[in-house]
């Protein structure tokens, strides 16, 4: 099946340089369906107009230590269960570097074209400067580029496959990485608790010490019709945990609840967590993973890293046994990562069909 991953099924066209070129409208090629457009879903004046997804102070977590309130534990727990998303603030890693690490990856997206195309990626792996999810000849595409690495396991850690400028691009991105991985390592612990769970159960099912890590930098640069087009359409993340750090100039995160899409306003210095289809897995759908997409606009670029905090590639991931029982069964069979993801990676984001299409048959 990966020989079909070679390369992509038509030329390349970088996002960045149709907005630069100053063209009035966009390409065929970028335009929704009308149901997926944003325009036909916006909230009517006051409904869900100021929900937010709920922002959560961390302080009390630290890596030796589970220290939160029973209340704020409570509340990570109905997000879990209620949003699929959360805020968190007072999370551990320093603002600086979270500054940092944004404003790094926004130079290189302003460097010259041909320094970033000597990182061009392929869809065998995915790694480095891309702007498009999904093999499809013909599909409809996303309004944006992206650079995608490989942070964990050391194994596929390679420092050549990460830009080499600007200057201190690496360092920065390696010192983000570290930390957002023990930020994620922190998460669940509580996610563990709240499931009724050992704090090490979540973390020993995903292998340990042994996890996956990577991080995607999402650029999107100014849409002349972003009323037509998304940046990155409706999906589920594959993976464990998504820890988000968005741009803090401009609002782009949708995330569907009830059926409307809600956008999220961040708060400052803060990050944006979400669940993925493995935590849904692993808790037999105690948590959901979320279906969220992101919108564009005329006025402001804008750039955000997702970091993804994954399984071990190649465990089975099936419902803990703890949170299997007569009344509900275990909904999902076993599968690796590697399976899952070569899944996603031949069809591209397509809302939550992913998971649900895992589901075993006699439980649909």
């Amino acid at each position: 099946m990966m020989s079909n991953l070679q390369d992509w099924p038509e030329p390349i066209i970088r996002v960045q340089s149709l907005s630069e070129s100053g063209l009035p409208m966009i390409p065929d090629r970028y335009v929704k369906p009308l149901s997926d457009r944003p325009s036909s879903n916006r909230p009517e004046n006051g409904e869900n107009g100021d929900a937010n997804i709920p922002i959560i102070d961390l302080t009390g977590l630290t890596d030796d230590k589970t220290e939160l309130s029973r209340s704020t534990m409570d509340r990570i727990s109905s997000a879990c269960r209620d949003w699929g998303f959360f805020q968190v603030v007072n999370h551990g890693v320093s603002p600086g570097l979270m500054d940092q690490a944004r404003e790094t990856w926004r130079s290189f997206f302003h460097l010259p074209m041909e320094i970033k195309q000597a990182y061009a990626n392929s869809p065998k792996t995915y790694e480095g400067y891309g702007s498009r999810l999904g093999i499809e000849k013909g599909a409809i595409l996303d309004w944006s580029d992206y650079y995608y690495l490989h942070y964990l396991p050391l194994t596929l850690k390679d420092y050549n496959k990460w830009p080499g400028s600007p200057d201190y691009c690496r360092e920065v991105t390696d010192e983000y990485g570290k930390e957002l991985v023990k930020l994620g390592g922190r998460i669940m612990k509580v996610l563990s608790i709240n499931l009724g769970l050992n704090e090490s159960h979540l973390q020993n099912a995903f292998g340990g010490e042994n996890i996956g890590a990577c991080l995607r930098v999402n650029f999107y640069p100014k849409c002349p019709q972003p009323d037509l087009t998304l940046g990155l359409s409706s999906h589920s993340d594959p993976g464990g945990l998504t820890i988000l750090l968005p741009d803090h100039e401009a609002p782009g995160l949708q995330v569907r609840k009830n059926g409307r899409w809600i956008t999220v306003k961040p708060a400052r210095h803060a990050f944006i967590v979400n669940i993925g289809d493995q935590i849904q897995v692993l808790s037999n759908a105690n948590y959901k993973s979320v279906e969220h997409r992101v919108i564009v606009n005329s006025g402001m670029q804008r750039v955000s890293l997702a970091f993804f905090y994954n399984p071990k590639s190649d465990i089975p991931i099936k419902p803990v046994q703890e949170l299997v029982s007569a009344d509900k069964p275990a909904l999902y069979p076993p599968m690796t990562f590697d399976e899952y993801r070569l899944f996603i990676r031949l069809n591209g984001p397509k809302g939550k069909s992913q998971v649900e299409s895992l589901k075993s048959p006699r439980c649909h």
